[in-house]
């Protein structure tokens, strides 16, 4: 059991900076401190700065309770194709399966496309004789000789890690199990993952990509979780380690080991359960919106809640086209990202055209500005030049600003252009803005929903200088800024309870399942899923079940999930039957609109999600004016015209403050940008509203 009222210290990684979070409610005592990432061993960075806050807050390693960690280290070493080299071990007939994926070019006219490679060669994938029916009948057994040949030979090849997918394994794990444990007592060093273990799920080809990704990473996963554990101990940390899921829950060390698949999207998870928050309960629909160094990340917020989807793409071709990139059947935060941060590079187009991003100059060695031996003009140097950052109190203060540097780099690009620098420098932040609000834009339209509705939640080091001017390209009327919102992916972390998400594959008609079948399938999945929380130490008191069905109308090819309520299972066919009609016509009716057609509900999966109690965080407040806070003036360039900005201090703003724009906020973490048409005021939560003409 991890005690709540002891320190807890959050680790989020992101590909320019580390950022750590230290909150000790009993003692009252919060901070936190922004590193930069060290990528050749982010292990380093994160030690440095563990050192450094508990320095700062004076807490002993020991008193920690707990430490909870996200990392995009994963999910980078998928999209770069860094991961270990992984063979694939099938059925016989399936080897191509991979390469064919779902025979559909996602660009229908582009001559040029580029389909996404499968993470498995094909000099890597073999055959084995092996074949069970979909209702269980076993055609060919499982030639277990076969199978170990196939491993050496793919271990002779230069492979680190296997994956394994059978046909119909969804249903029927039993081969994928033997065989898996087959080649971990031949080879127990070898990372195997069988597709079964990782998704139950129907379709080959997305269990297949999913199992492949998850072997793709395990070696990664299994050596910096191992080591990053033995550091923290050797600093006298005896807390136990969590990791953030892609579901915005925890899971221990143990799991993430076992299936590192599930942490691709923590890092941007954590993000948007912290706005979810830090807004606060009265904010109903907000827009989440974080911007690092690399990447922006955008999520829907409904009711408290960011919505959980069954499945994204990794490593897309094109950004917003589906179908472009590598399916993964996981629980997670449903979220846009793009790759616009504070290092991305400006430069000029074959045609003459400024372009932004989605390369980035990283942490290593950063934006110009960083002064560690950048040249290339990134968005953080063109902030810097428009007068929005200051230059010796960037990252805290730890990080001084080069503006010469900035200035020599933004100035280079200009000459290219044919324009001045403070035209260069507006027009990459209004470009990289752009692309935000353009993923905004795709993101609300395809759930239906209207910008002007929401309210835009700005964190990360990023998210409040580039805040006021997506907030007016997208419409958005209000737009809140927490504080400290520089490191609030860490902070999100804090407030995120343990979670455990199963599933598994029916394929039945619902008139053709029972009460007792469907009863039981739900309660293995429980069982399952409430013993990794229990035996895991996480907290077992608290924990709330949710039951949901994957289904679709018979005849349709796509199905959806489908919630059902917390009532006590019924113990007849027929009052089954009710209850998931009348959940899945509700379904229907919310996402198309219209009831669905009078025919059979065909069942596809049944799903638990398991949550255990969160460690809540204190309410944040601000204390009352005691003296009016003394504005300083700063040159700022808004929408490429020059202009007189009050410079605040947030540490000095009361609760109840009012201003207008032009203006800036800055603290230690990122600063907040006000344009003319906005007002802002400090509410007692000690957030920042603002509000746009």
């Amino acid at each position: 059991m991890i005690a709540s009222s002891a320190p807890s210290l959050g680790i989020d990684i992101g590909g320019t900076f580390t950022d750590l979070v230290l909150h000790d409610p009993a003692g009252g005592r919060s901070a936190n401190i922004k590193v930069l990432t060290t990528h050749a061993d982010p292990v380093l960075g994160i030690l440095d700065g563990t050192r450094r806050l508990l320095a700062e807050v004076g807490v002993s390693p020991r008193e920690l309770g707990r430490v909870v960690h996200a990392t995009t280290l994963f999910t980078n070493a998928l999209i770069e194709r860094k991961g270990a080299v992984t063979a694939l071990i099938t059925t016989e007939g399936f080897r191509d399966l991979l390469h064919i994926g779902r025979e559909r070019r996602y660009e229908l006219y582009d001559l040029a496309l580029r389909p996404p490679a499968p993470l498995v060669p094909a000099h890597l994938r073999f055959e084995v004789p092996e074949r069970v029916k979909a209702d269980g009948t076993v055609l060919v057994p499982l030639d277990l000789a076969a199978t170990e040949a196939a491993a050496d030979a793919a271990l002779a090849a230069g492979a680190q890690s296997i994956a394994i997918l059978f046909l119909h394994s969804d249903l029927h794990p039993a081969h994928e199990q033997a065989a898996a444990a087959h080649l971990a007592a031949r080879h127990p060093r070898l990372p195997v993952t069988a597709s079964s273990s990782i998704v139950r799920e129907v379709r080959e080809f997305d269990r297949g990509s999913t199992a492949t990704a998850n072997a793709y990473v395990a070696p990664l996963a299994e050596r910096y979780l191992s080591r990053l554990a033995a550091e923290l101990g050797g600093l006298g940390i005896a807390a136990p380690l969590l990791l953030m899921l892609s579901n915005g829950g925890l899971t221990h060390v143990a799991e993430a080991r076992r299936a590192p698949v599930q942490l691709l999207e923590s890092g941007p998870a954590a993000g948007a359960l912290a706005s979810a928050f830090l807004a606060g309960p009265e904010e109903e629909r907000l827009l989440a919106f974080d911007l690092g160094g690399t990447t922006a990340k955008l999520c829907v917020v409904e009711h408290g809640e960011p919505e959980i989807v069954f499945g994204f793409e990794a490593a897309r071709q094109a950004r917003f086209i589906e179908s472009s990139g590598l399916p993964i059947r996981i629980s997670t935060v449903d979220l846009i990202e793009i790759g616009a941060g504070g290092g991305s590079i400006a430069r000029r187009d074959a045609i003459g055209l400024l372009k932004v991003g989605p390369d980035s100059a990283g942490s290593e060695p950063g934006p110009a500005s960083y002064g560690r031996g950048g040249t290339q003009p990134t968005v953080t140097d063109a902030n810097l030049l428009l007068g929005y950052l200051d230059p010796g109190s960037f990252a805290g203060g730890r990080l001084p600003l080069d503006r010469q540097a900035a200035s020599a780099a933004i100035r280079a690009l200009a000459e290219t252009l044919g324009i001045g620098e403070d035209a260069a420098a507006w027009g990459i932040h209004d470009i990289a803005t752009e692309a935000m609000a353009g993923a905004a834009r795709t993101h609300l339209a395809e759930r239906g929903r209207d910008p002007q509705g929401f309210t835009l939640v700005c964190t990360g080091g990023g998210g409040p200088v580039h805040g006021y001017h997506l907030a007016r390209k997208l419409g958005i009327p209000r737009m809140i800024v927490p504080p400290e919102a520089g490191v609030a992916s860490a902070l999100g972390m804090l407030a995120a309870p343990p979670r455990v998400d199963r599933v598994t594959s029916l394929s039945r008609r619902l008139d053709g399942c029972s009460a007792d079948f469907l009863g039981d399938a739900f309660a293995a999945l429980e069982a399952e899923a409430r013993s990794l929380l229990v035996g895991s130490g996480l907290e077992e008191g608290a924990l709330s079940v949710a039951r949901l069905l994957d289904a679709r109308c018979v005849g349709q090819g796509a199905h959806m999930p489908v919630p059902l309520p917390p009532t006590p299972w019924p113990e007849q066919d027929e009052a089954v039957h009710a209850l998931i009609g009348d959940a899945f016509r509700t379904a229907y009716a919310a996402r198309y609109s219209r009831p669905p057609p009078q025919v059979p509900i065909d069942l596809v999966h049944a799903r638990v999600v398991l949550r255990g109690a969160a460690h809540g965080l204190p309410p944040q407040s601000v204390a009352s004016a005691v003296a009016p806070p003394v504005a300083r003036r700063r040159r700022i360039v808004v929408d490429g015209v020059a202009a007189e900005a009050a410079v605040h201090r947030r540490s000095a703003l009361p609760a109840g403050f009012t201003g207008h724009g032009p203006a800036l906020v800055e603290e230690a973490g990122s600063t907040l940008v006000i344009g003319p048409a906005g007002r802002f005021s400090v509410l007692a939560s000690g957030n920042i509203l603002v509000e746009l003409d």
